[in-house]
């Protein structure tokens, strides 16, 4: 079996944010991703409520060159306003035609 290495980018990110992150992800060559609601503590700690809702877990298997490019735009867009976190690591899959590898 071949496996082809790709770019898993991880986005922890406000629930109010999922659409305007999901928009930018298929604008900058993202095929798809997977989303979870996920909790847990930080620099800022734990949500006092959850009024503004969960946090999402958006994950997605991208080449590097669009990895490159969504972390990018994540530092300059979403990090100076808002809880977001954001990392990649290197995965192998079958089938990496499917994300643009």
């Amino acid at each position: 079996m071949e496996l082809t290495t790709v770019k898993l980018v991880t986005i922890i990110a406000e629930a109010v944010l999922e659409e305007q992150i999901l928009h930018d992800l298929r604008q900058l060559g993202a095929r798809g991703y997977t989303i979870g609601t996920v909790q847990g503590e930080g620099t800022r700690g734990v949500h006092a409520s959850e009024w503004e809702g969960k946090s999402l877990r958006i994950e997605t298997l991208v080449s590097p060159e669009t990895a490159e490019k969504i972390l990018q735009h994540l530092a300059a867009v979403y990090f100076p306003h808002f809880a977001v976190i954001a990392y990649t690591m290197d995965v192998q899959v079958v089938r990496g035609e499917k994300f643009g590898v």
